[in-house]
């Protein structure tokens, strides 16, 4: 095929994809497929899943713990059998919190960040609070983009201890690659959870996890809290906490397949293999210090 043939229609399905995802109902719409995931009918479920397996691609449903899922929503925050994902116990490392594809990473300039080549966004605005941000300032990020067929459950990325929830209530845009090159600051529109982590040990050493949704998600579960972090909540928006965790223990997960953004101090270098589109699994070293 002509090359020039060839990005005219992978242009025009880039088109039609965000027209599809992004200006539909969005808020309807995730509320709807929050409803029509939990419907525990054989019929029902078996249709949806069918269907969510043909779009999905490579739904690894032979890790999870169990073979049989009540719901479609049982299968999207289904937990893993035991020792499916080592968790790397090496000193000094940073393990990924998720399974994802590497979107972007690299150095903050400043507090500005970037979500795709030419979009930047501020620390500021994505967390809320420029004191927050300033712990950040140049040092490094790292976005990491779930996809509806993977595993949906985050986990700390080192031992360390929690002070504080933050959330920060907002839209549900699509996160995907296409999206993130077409909106400016995607992550600072969405819903989302600012998380930080004290390092164990090392209590001026810090890490922070933002833990963002999207259309048909838009929810968030952390262990931490009795009730979800989304569209219906209305608790506080800063919820404090006094929490310890273990490197790879489980933190929470979304609802269905969003993006997790890791930022650090500038002390922090990433492992050799981290790359644009590069897949990481939960457990494996992807930054040291």
């Amino acid at each position: 095929m002509n090359p020039k043939t060839l990005l005219h229609q992978l242009s025009a399905i880039e088109r039609l994809n965000f027209l599809l995802t992004n200006r539909i109902p969005r808020r309807w719409a995730t509320r709807f497929m929050g409803w029509f995931s939990r419907i525990r009918q054989p019929l029902v479920k078996r249709v949806s899943m069918a269907v969510w397996q043909a779009f999905a691609g490579d739904l690894r449903l032979d890790e999870a713990r169990r073979d049989h899922f009540e719901s479609m929503h049982d299968c999207f925050i289904r937990e893993l059998r035991p020792g499916v994902r080592p968790v790397d116990q090496r000193a000094g490392i940073l393990v990924s919190p998720c399974d994802g594809i590497v979107g972007a990473f690299g150095a903050t300039n400043g507090t500005e960040v970037f979500q795709a080549k030419g979009f930047p966004y501020s620390l500021e605005e994505l967390l809320g609070d420029a004191e927050l941000a300033g712990r950040y300032a140049n040092g490094r990020f790292l976005t990491l983009r779930l996809t509806a067929s993977m595993y949906h459950r985050f986990h700390a990325p080192e031992s360390g201890c929690m002070r504080e929830i933050r959330h920060i209530a907002g839209d549900t845009w699509n996160v995907n690659p296409i999206a993130l090159k077409r909106i400016e600051r995607l992550f600072c529109r969405n819903e989302r959870a600012v998380l930080e982590l004290a390092l164990e040990g090392r209590q001026d050493c810090r890490i922070l996890m933002v833990p963002v949704a999207a259309i048909l998600v838009a929810s968030l579960r952390l262990h931490a809290l009795d009730e979800p972090l989304g569209l219906n909540y209305a608790g506080p928006a800063r919820i404090p906490c006094d929490l310890g965790y273990q490197r790879g223990e489980e933190m929470g997960y979304f609802e269905q397949g969003s993006t997790v953004l890791l930022f650090t101090g500038p002390g922090f270098h990433f492992e050799e293999g981290v790359a644009t589109g590069a897949h990481w699994r939960m457990g494996e070293a992807i930054m040291r210090y």
